[in-house]
């Protein structure tokens, strides 16, 4: 039998932040006496970030790693991550140490009453431009497809994995996967989560990959948020009696 949570870490040149990540990770959900995996995926990193991982393996049978042939972006990492692993129930969290696995176990609490967990970051502890952009890019959002959701693009995140039925993969759906997953008829919450300054590596975001890039998909997802079919009620005609009854 497999474990029960699998917890996905896209990672690009974040050598530094493997080992303390992978710590941390241990420290919050040992502590709940749940099986669980940690699952790096490489998205192509050209320091010595698959190093890292292989040291962590190396330590802990519980982490795995999985390796890009060639740089492919956050979407295509986590979904790796995700036709990987079969965990009846995922979380994420970005690989730069911002989002702070101490929340996972309360989190996961939650299960029992949605099917979705997202964080929300309230004091974002970035730079001036990170900060900017994801306010443009909230605004799109919320004017778009209503303002339901505060920060769909916190990675922080937990779900059953039963609430990735009918979502598809596109390059840049993880942006987008709180909303999606509400169009399908899941419960999902959002919370206030802790958001930490980075302290090693280097941001992988800009003006074009965080705005630009993400106000495109913005048009895309409401397309299909619109035009997704709904169930109908139906009724059925009874079982036409045979002529021995």
């Amino acid at each position: 039998m497999g474990p029960e949570i699998s917890v996905i870490v896209p990672v690009f040149n974040e050598a530094e932040n493997i080992l303390p990540l992978w710590g941390e990770v241990s420290a919050a959900l040992g502590a709940t006496g749940r099986s669980y995996e940690l699952v790096f995926v490489d998205d192509g990193s050209t320091d010595a970030t698959w190093e890292r991982i292989q040291q962590a393996r190396q330590q802990d049978a519980r982490v795995r790693g999985l390796k890009h042939a060639h740089n492919a972006g956050q979407s295509a990492a986590v979904w790796t991550g995700l036709q990987a692993t079969t965990g009846p129930i995922v979380a994420t969290l970005d690989g730069d140490r911002q989002d702070d696995p101490a929340e996972l176990p309360r989190m996961l609490g939650l299960l029992g009453e949605v099917d979705f967990v997202s964080g929300m970051r309230l004091r974002r502890q970035d730079n001036w431009l990170r900060r900017v952009s994801t306010r443009v890019a909230r605004g799109a959002v919320q004017t778009v497809l209503g303002p339901r959701f505060r920060d769909t693009g916190c990675a922080l995140r937990v779900f059953k994995r039963e609430v990735l039925a009918g979502v598809f993969a596109f390059n840049g759906w993880h942006r987008f996967l709180p909303i999606l997953v509400a169009g399908g008829g899941f419960r999902v919450r959002e919370i206030p989560v802790h958001h930490r300054p980075r302290v090693a590596g280097i941001s992988k975001y800009g003006v074009w990959n965080r705005v630009w890039r993400g106000l495109y998909d913005l048009f895309g997802v409401a397309w299909v948020q619109k035009r997704r079919l709904k169930p109908v009620a139906y009724s059925e005609l009874p079982p036409r009696a045979t002529p021995d009854e």
